[in-house]
C-alpha cells in the first residue's frame, strides 16, 4: 500500500490526511472520522502508532511514519501467556492495546500516572476533606470490575466513561492526554476511544500492566 508521502502537520487538510486515517483505522488505531482533518483525535491515534514503530512520538507526519504505515510492526505481547480477549497497558510506550479473541482489536495512546506524590482538597460526601496518594499506576494482572456511563465524579475529578480494573484506578476518557504520564493513577484515553471502549471491554476481563515511564 503506498502511501502519499506529503509532508502532515497538525490542521493539515486533503486526501493524505483521508489516507492516514483510513490507514491507521485499518491498523486498529482510532484516529476519528476519517474527514481528512488533521486534528487532535487524529494525532492521539498517530502518538499510538509512532511509539508501536519505534518512532518518537511527533505531530509531523514525514518519511519515517510513512515508511512504518506501510509495513508496520505489531503491538509487542506483554502476556505471553494471556487469555485470548484481553487489555496490555505499556506503561514504557503509554499505550494500551486491546485484545479480542486473539486478535488485535484496539490500540491507542495513554497517560498513567504520573508517580508525583499528591494532596488534594475536595469536597467529597458532603464535606471537605484531603485526599493524599502516590499517584501510581501499579504493574500487575488485575481484571475489570464496575463501570459507570458518562461523566462520573470521583474525589479526584471526572471521569468519562471509566472501566475499573484495580480499586479506584480506572481506564477512563479525559480531555487531556499528554504524552507523559498526567494522571492520579488511572489510565487516562482520548474520549472517541473512552466513548467506544464499553462496548468492546466487558466485565471479568484481564487487564496486564507491565513497563515503567522513563522521563527524558
Amino acid at each position: 500500500m503506498a502511501a502519499p508521502r506529503k509532508t502532515l502537520k497538525l490542521g493539515a487538510k486533503g486526501k493524505s490526511v483521508t489516507w492516514l486515517q483510513e490507514r491507521l483505522k485499518e491498523l486498529g488505531y482510532r484516529p476519528g472520522k476519517a474527514d481528512g482533518r488533521y486534528g487532535g483525535t487524529t494525532l492521539a491515534a498517530v502518538w499510538a502508532f509512532q511509539k508501536v514503530n519505534g518512532i518518537k512520538p511527533t505531530s509531523t507526519i514525514a518519511d519515517r511514519t510513512w515508511d512504518a504505515l506501510e509495513t508496520p510492526k505489531t503491538p509487542k505481547v506483554l502476556a505471553a501467556n494471556g487469555k485470548p480477549t484481553r487489555a496490555e497497558v505499556d506503561l514504557t510506550k503509554q499505550i494500551m492495546v486491546l485484545y479480542v479473541r486473539g486478535e488485535v482489536k484496539l490500540i491507542t495512546h495513554v497517560s498513567s500516572g504520573s508517580n508525583v506524590p499528591y494532596c488534594e482538597t475536595a469536597d467529597w460526601q458532603g464535606k471537605t476533606q484531603r485526599f493524599c496518594g502516590s499517584a501510581s499506576t501499579p504493574t500487575g494482572n488485575y481484571r475489570t470490575t464496575w463501570r459507570a456511563s458518562g461523566w462520573h465524579k470521583s474525589y479526584l475529578g471526572e471521569l468519562y466513561n471509566p472501566i475499573f480494573f484495580n480499586g479506584g484506578i480506572a481506564f477512563h476518557g479525559a480531555l487531556s492526554v499528554p504524552l507523559y504520564p498526567a494522571s492520579h493513577g488511572c489510565v487516562r484515553l482520548p474520549m472517541n476511544v473512552a466513548q467506544e471502549l464499553p462496548k468492546l471491554l466487558g466485565k471479568g476481563v484481564p487487564v496486564h500492566v507491565r513497563g515503567k515511564f522513563k522521563r527524558v
